[in-house]
């Protein structure tokens, strides 16, 4: 298909109905997870592997995949990704035991670390750096936040009115349509000649998964204990001994030019911790909500609308907002209203209003969503050369994944650290709740300074020249 004869809106929905597929499944697992437990006879720790193994393999392949897509095509292992994760989410809704199920799980993960960071590189290379890629990262960004409220209700309804195993064949056929169509709409993408970095590859599968690991083992158990220390000591090594082989390559699985723009990098920084904290978040007031308030996982998915549509509508005005204040202000205004909705809803009681102390504080952090994510991947991709937008694609979701990781083990520290002798039962887990949700908000707020610091005050914009003479070293 020749490039005149693309239609953007056509490229745009098909890149965010595989997102949309993607993010609503791990929603949909987690709303899933009390009848899985209950029909395979899973152990605590075997059904903390369902999402644990997941996350194991995601976040291991993402640098080897992002780079991958660099160098054999974006279209190729989109259409890749999504055959993989759209086969495994059938063959879970097909799975008769807990073994095939946690193995296909990591089949998905598989899919979604090779399709999550070509979504961004289409983006990259289909829009132009701007106003337009702006908008379209914008929707992007919403999609996600509602993504995750859909997919709790749709969980919810799916689980408890049919079967868990309906919620992961829906998946097929969106997977099926937009495998479609892909190749209607989306035109071939260029291939950059190369050989890949076969040590680079093996120290960040090995070193990733160690990471995610270690962190993940933190969460099940404790930061002392000795798995968890050993795990993270590995990762770590092998992550350090990765960035020098890197620093050598002559061709990277992640270019270390791409850490020289200043704003570039921050944006990674506060992306990390933002999100850390905006993932974690659902953990949390879903415990209170049908724990402490009695919601139904219909009811809960249904009591996150007021974050969904404030979602929305602040995602709306982004384009307008960017031409007149630009994206760094925009990026402190939502973090900054972020952190004034974490800190209010974290003064929850088991008497809590839903309307004063929920309702409320959580369309101030839709608002503060809808104008973070959007104009914090943009500031991700900003100045990227096109043969390097894979490679910064997956970086972005690195830095999610990890901030996932990490903010959730922390979180759960401080959870547990919260526990007092002198409450018990629901006043207990609320004031557990409460402490874990004050310590996301003072994480937000180092987000916070690293956008002010890193990305307003010392803004960094790289014109041609710059990113040539770059690409010369």
């Amino acid at each position: 298909m020749s490039k005149s004869k693309r239609n953007p809106n056509a490229i745009l929905a098909i890149i965010l109905a595989s997102t949309m597929m993607v993010v609503m499944d791990v929603s949909i697992v987690t709303t899933s997870l009390p009848v899985i437990h209950k029909q395979f006879g899973f152990s605590p720790v075997g059904l903390s592997w369902v999402v644990n193994v997941y996350s194991l393999v995601f976040g291991g392949l993402l640098l080897l995949s992002s780079r991958a897509g660099d160098l054999f095509g974006r279209r190729r292992m989109f259409m890749v990704g999504l055959s993989i994760f759209t086969f495994a989410s059938l063959a879970i809704g097909l799975a008769q035991s807990a073994e095939m199920l946690i193995i296909f799980r990591a089949i998905q993960g598989l899919g979604a670390s090779i399709l999550s960071p070509a979504t961004l590189a289409l983006l990259t290379e289909n829009f132009k750096e701007g106003h337009e890629r702006t908008r379209v990262l914008a929707l992007y960004g919403t999609i996600v936040g509602i993504a995750t409220s859909v997919g709790l209700v749709l969980g919810g309804i799916v689980t408890s009115l049919i079967s868990w195993r309906v919620a992961f064949f829906l998946n097929v056929p969106i997977g099926l349509i937009t495998l479609w169509a892909t190749p209607r709409f989306i035109a071939k993408t260029q291939s950059y000649k190369g050989k890949l970095d076969v040590i680079g590859a093996i120290l960040s599968v090995f070193g990733m998964s160690s990471l995610v690991y270690g962190i993940v083992h933190a969460a099940d158990t404790s930061w002392s204990n000795s798995v968890t220390v050993m795990m993270l000591a590995v990762g770590v090594v092998l992550l350090a001994v990765f960035v020098v082989n890197e620093w050598r390559a002559r061709q990277p699985i992640m270019p270390l030019r791409l850490f020289q723009h200043r704003g570039r990098a921050a944006s990674y920084a506060a992306r990390t911790l933002y999100l850390g904290v905006m993932i974690s978040f659902w953990f949390f007031i879903t415990q209170y909500l049908q724990v402490v308030k009695g919601f139904s996982p219909i009811l809960t998915g249904v009591a996150f609308l007021p974050m969904t549509l404030a979602n929305f509508f602040a995602a709306l005005y982004i384009p307008r907002l960017t031409r007149r204040i630009g994206n760094p202000l925009i990026i402190t205004l939502g973090v900054g209203v972020t952190v004034v909705g974490m800190f209010w809803i974290s003064q929850i009681t088991p008497s809590s209003s839903y309307l004063l102390m929920f309702a409320l504080p959580l369309i101030l952090l839709g608002i503060g969503q809808g104008l973070s994510q959007g104009p914090l991947t943009a500031e991700g991709l900003a100045g990227v050369y096109d043969r390097d937008a894979g490679a910064a694609s997956g970086i972005t979701y690195v830095a999610s994944q990890l901030g996932a990781a990490f903010g959730l083990a922390i979180l759960v520290a401080i959870f547990a650290a919260a526990s007092t002798s002198t409450l018990s039962g629901n006043a207990l887990l609320t004031h557990q709740i409460s402490a874990a949700l004050f310590g996301a908000g003072i994480i937000l707020v180092a987000s916070l300074f690293i956008v002010v610091v890193w990305i307003v005050f010392r803004r960094e914009r790289l014109n041609n020249t710059e990113i040539d003479e770059e690409y010369t070293k």
